[in-house]
């Protein structure tokens, strides 16, 4: 029993002992995690200011300060009296990568590939793009994955090493885009004429863009079964997709409609034909006349 209690006294003293440098592990550890944080907010808004890459100044902010946790970790270690540890852990963190990056592949993958689109990538925050079948508004870069937030609502977490490998289409870069939608009118009708009020309509859209690399305009499509296909071209800013293309898109439907049906063409529609061969039955046709009074 006296054995355990010297021991027991033994480890008293020495907990004693270790307690300040403790204590200054703590401190060192939470002052450097508040001064972590600062430093990664002034870093980043600097960033910003130069950069005017949101998803490049964020992406690289939190590299920055993730390093410089681990470095406050590894000081706080050495502060409480713990440098084997310390050294312990950076020993083995050489090693342990190797073996990590084997069993943790994917992420190491999606890590790495978000390096590379931080500094070279097809998009930025608010840009509408489609990944494969995901189409929406890009929302934030990470470590592991690109955020993206689809027009019906949706979130979707797409791996960066797809974002890497797989086709890109991005429909805000470059400010504007083209769309099409197609109208019919009556083989009678004078396409001349038609193509003529359409033309005059989009020359004078204000929402369209107008210059010499992008031209609006209508060609003859498609001779359909019952309708002459006229097909219109437009071209729209897309600073705010679904507004600047969706909406104006829309609008230019029923302006163009308005108009040829003021100028009395028709808008027919699908026509369809019914045969009657030799041994079918006959089809009764009845119709009530009403007299007046």
């Amino acid at each position: 029993m006296n054995e355990i209690g010297q021991k027991l006294d033994d480890y008293y003293v020495q907990f004693l002992e270790a307690l300040p440098r403790f204590s200054l592990a703590i401190l060192i550890f939470v002052v450097g995690i508040l001064v972590a944080n600062w430093i990664t907010s002034i870093f980043r808004k600097k960033l910003q200011l130069k950069s005017h890459d949101q998803l490049m100044s964020s992406f690289l902010a939190k590299s920055i300060k993730l390093v410089l946790i681990i470095a406050i970790f590894l000081l706080a270690l050495n502060a409480a009296g713990l440098k084997n540890i310390a050294a312990a852990i950076m020993a083995t963190a050489g090693a342990s990568a190797i073996v990590l990056g084997f069993a943790f592949k994917d992420i190491a993958e999606n890590f790495l590939a978000g390096i590379i689109l931080a500094f070279n990538r097809p998009f930025n925050i608010n840009d509408t793009v489609q990944i494969e079948n995901v189409f929406g508004k890009v929302l934030a870069m990470e470590f592991r994955y690109t955020k993206i937030a689809t027009f019906d609502g949706k979130s979707v977490y797409i791996p960066n090493s797809d974002v890497l490998t797989k086709p890109v289409f991005n429909f805000t870069e470059d400010g504007f885009f083209r769309t099409d939608f197609v109208i019919g009118i009556s083989y009678e009708d004078d396409i001349e004429k038609a193509k003529q009020l359409i033309q005059n309509s989009l020359n004078n859209n204000s929402e369209l863009l107008h210059d010499d690399q992008h031209v609006n305009f209508v060609v003859e499509d498609t001779l359909a079964a019952s309708t002459v296909n006229l097909k219109i071209y437009l071209w729209i800013s897309t600073e705010d997709f679904r507004r600047q293309m969706l909406e104006i898109r829309g609008r230019t439907i029923l302006s163009i409609k308005s108009i040829l049906e003021k100028n009395g063409f028709n808008l027919p529609a699908d026509i369809t034909e019914i045969k009657f061969y030799q041994d079918s039955n006959p089809i009764r046709l009845e119709t009530e006349t009403k007299k007046q009074s």
